[in-house]
């Protein structure tokens, strides 16, 4: 499940910044350098919009949305995450010298660290149904939340699309000064245009193929609401029959929560496993601490692959992701959950 709670959300339709950092430090790559002066101004994703008198430069960013930044050439000074770096799926492979951790845990920000970066911009996802940014959310330590006090935070919505959330931290990234039109970037588009042509190949070739979203736990086990889960909303407009749970949690509707002994309500042919760091971490230690979880013909089959929940910010990740997705889809039974 989507293990963090959400926060209120920017105050004020348009903020201005005060320009925290010194005119001549940055926190940005070369690719950055030319960043005009200002005026500047960008629409958050809860519709209001931000604006400075001259283009942010000191950073501060969430894991996924540094990642994302990082992937246009936009350097932050300082990053917070949700687990450990080294594991983090949007960091772990990213070179991250000299730039600051400043939290490896759900809610738990050294605001004091942050406060000494003189950061003039804050990046966090806008998540609608909390109504808030990633990192300040409800359920957070009280002393993270002081985060929001040192600049405006502004940040793509967790909407309807991985691609249109992957395009708006693009335009993001071009508003602080980075070349979008750099070959690297055009190569990793390219790479994930291909991805996605196989992706679509496979699941049109599999027309009756059924699959479910879950998250298994302790005490229940979490079914994926795609209307919370634009990875899952591609995935279902590219064609595959993502299943919509019929019951989702009134307050939290990211997920259905079934009780072990309910598990097997849907019956999918193919399970995208939550991809996130969870333990047991596999079908089959699932099993043995819950042996319920083999009511699902799929889970008893073996016919589970890992889903990319709540994380994916770049191209290039999307790509990987999509390629593992597509070789699951061509070797699926489509008759597995019948």
């Amino acid at each position: 499940m989507r293990a963090w709670r959400p926060v209120p959300a920017l105050a004020a339709l348009s903020i201005v910044l005060a320009g925290c950092g010194s005119a001549g430090t940055s926190g940005t790559t070369s690719a950055a350098s030319a960043a005009p002066s200002g005026p500047w101004s960008f629409t958050d994703g809860s519709g209001k919009v931000v604006t400075a008198d001259r283009t942010p430069a000191r950073i501060i960013a969430h894991a996924g949305e540094a990642a994302a930044l990082m992937s246009f050439g936009i350097e932050p000074v300082g990053v917070y995450a949700d687990e450990p770096v080294k594991t983090d799926p949007n960091l772990k492979d990213l070179d991250l010298t000299g730039i600051e951790i400043l939290g490896q845990e759900w809610g738990k920000i050294d605001v004091e660290k942050a406060a000494a970066l003189r950061p003039d911009l804050i990046v966090g996802d806008w998540w609608p149904a909390e109504k808030a940014h990633s990192g300040l959310e409800e359920g957070v330590d009280e002393k993270s939340k002081k985060l929001a006090e040192l600049a405006p935070v502004v940040g793509v919505s967790q909407g309807r699309s991985i691609v249109d959330l992957v395009k708006g931290y693009e335009d993001l990234a071009e508003s602080l000064g980075a070349d979008v039109d750099a070959p690297e970037i055009a190569a990793s588009k390219k790479r994930f245009d291909e991805a996605l042509a196989s992706f679509k190949e496979a699941v049109a070739a599999k027309p009756g193929l059924t699959v479910a979203a879950m998250s298994p736990a302790d005490d229940k086990v979490y079914v994926a609401n795609p209307e919370y889960a634009p990875e899952l909303l591609d995935f279902q407009r590219w064609g595959l029959k993502v299943i919509n749970p019929d019951s989702p949690d009134p307050g939290f509707p990211y997920w259905e929560n079934l009780s072990w002994e309910n598990v097997d309500k849907y019956q999918p042919d193919l399970i995208l496993w939550d991809g996130r760091n969870h333990k047991p971490t596999s079908n089959a230690e699932w099993g043995e601490k819950q042996p319920t979880w083999f009511k699902i013909k799929a889970a008893r089959a073996g016919a589970v692959v890992a889903w990319p929940a709540y994380w994916l910010h770049t191209y290039g990740h999307f790509a990987a992701e999509l390629d593992k997705l597509t070789a699951a889809v061509k070797v699926a039974d489509p008759n597995i959950g019948d």
